[in-house]
């Protein structure tokens, strides 16, 4: 049967709101001392590398404009490696902001985006106004990140939706609901809600470098909280609107990933770190690159086929106008690779990008899809490299993944650290403080003031 306003099967819409309900319940009984140890210490590292690398963003020129420009009040929330604490809600989605900046932030590819970084920034602003246990702020992140990756399996996004800010707010509401203390129908209500106040952003806003991909993230988390704080007013329903949202207006939803495996599959443990400051799509095409580099002169390159899955296959300008147009572009990640031997932060600075070598060697790079290269999606989003030099000689690599993901030589709370103290230069004593905070959170009495502890910036001043 299908209702006649929305043209969404009513079946689908009753599935939504079910599996809404158990994620409710799940949440609302979730209790980190019952989570598996490899599933706490995941969360711990991937706590550890939203912290990071959300005071890698904040540290950039464009962050500190933008944290000026709000003029937030002071309140009781850090922006992490900003100088400063303020309210709540100017936290959580200036954090946001900062943590995808550099496209840095942890991901997950079966998710098909960033669990953490649609909720994360909202629970720790909220932790640290309620000066939360550190327990349950855990158990909220966990939440946060569960839920959202769940959404995240389950929409399947219209061609050129881009996945920030829609599926993940869910994720978000469930995180503060869990830090709240709501009851198992008030914490589907928030997950309702949340589910129902998402972005519909095109793909080609970060192609094209537009910033207002970075704020889908700092609208996710602002939802979040404003749908735990109607669930917690009694104002929340679950209807199912995921269904509706995600399904009807975004593209699909199939409901029942909602809770397949709930309680027992953990998402958190099957994520991706990165080590280049690109999207993920153009990292085994680096990764190739980087192996590539051993065996050759970027000087001799004449032309580089880059084939990869029909994801990553729009990723093919050689054109860029500013660092996020960059990130977004395979040629550019593939180039830098070559010539400078990583695809770090400076990569995609101002006076990086203008780099006459660096632009002619990535148009040099050329994009195509390959069936078989697709077939191998969701478990890899592999790359096959081959470089052709002036003298005709070709050599190939290919790599099933991205260097840091679970699935294929993963990063370690050492491996991160290191990316992190190499990235930002005279942050020793804020990246000390964030790896301790994460790995101690379950045993903390109270999060608030180590929290604010980590607003304060690299050097000592406000950023």
């Amino acid at each position: 049967m299908t209702d006649v306003n929305t043209g969404q099967g009513t079946d689908t819409k009753a599935r939504a709101r079910e599996g809404t309900a158990r994620l409710g319940e799940w949440v609302a009984g979730l209790d980190v001392a019952d989570v598996p140890a490899p599933v706490a210490a995941r969360l711990s590292l991937v706590l550890l590398d939203t912290l990071g690398v959300t005071a890698l963003g904040a540290a950039l020129d464009e962050q500190r404009a933008l944290r000026a420009a709000w003029n937030a009040p002071d309140g009781p929330a850090p922006l992490i490696g900003g100088g400063r604490s303020a309210t709540v809600d100017a936290a959580a989605w200036l954090n946001a902001n900062a943590l995808v900046a550099l496209e840095l932030d942890e991901g997950n590819k079966y998710a098909k985006g960033h669990p953490a970084a649609h909720g994360f920034p909202a629970v720790l602003a909220l932790a640290a106004e309620r000066d939360a246990s550190g327990a349950d702020t855990a158990a909220a992140l966990l939440a946060a990140y569960e839920v959202a990756a769940r959404f995240g399996r389950a929409a399947r996004l219209r061609a050129g939706a881009h996945p920030h800010g829609n599926w993940g707010v869910a994720g978000a509401a469930a995180g503060c609901a869990r830090l709240l203390g709501l009851d198992a129908g008030a914490a589907a209500a928030a997950i309702d809600a949340g589910a129902g106040m998402p972005i519909a952003g095109h793909f080609a806003s970060a192609t094209d470098g537009n910033p207002v991909r970075n704020a889908w993230m700092g609208a996710s988390n602002a939802a979040g909280l404003a749908a735990a704080r109607m669930a917690a007013a009694g104002i929340a329903r679950n209807t199912g609107t995921a269904a509706l949202t995600l399904g009807d207006l975004l593209g699909e939803l199939d409901p029942g990933e909602l809770t397949g495996g709930l309680g027992e599959r953990w998402d958190v443990t099957r994520g991706y770190f990165k080590r280049h400051a690109s999207c993920s799509f153009t990292h085994p095409a680096a990764d190739a690159a980087l192996d590539l580099r051993g065996d050759l002169d970027p000087s001799r390159v004449a032309a580089v086929l880059v084939e990869t899955h029909a994801l990553g296959a729009g990723l093919a300008s050689a054109e860029w106008d500013n660092r996020l147009s960059a990130m977004f572009s395979t040629p550019f990640a593939v180039a830098a690779a070559l010539l400078d031997g990583e695809v770090g932060p400076g990569a995609s600075g101002p006076d990086r990008l203008a780099d006459p070598a660096l632009r002619g060697l990535a148009r040099r790079v050329r994009v195509v899809a390959a069936d078989d290269l697709t077939a191998r999606l969701p478990d890899e989003r592999p790359a096959r490299v081959t470089v052709e030099l002036d003298d005709g000689t070709r050599i190939v690599r290919e790599a099933p993944n991205p260097v840091g993901d679970a699935d294929h030589r993963p990063l370690d709370e050492r491996d991160v650290v290191r990316l992190l103290h190499r990235w930002l230069p005279g942050g020793s004593a804020l990246i000390d403080r964030a790896a301790g905070f994460a790995r101690d959170l379950p045993a903390l009495p109270r999060v608030g003031a180590p929290l604010r502890g980590l607003a304060g910036a690299p050097d000592g001043t406000e950023k």
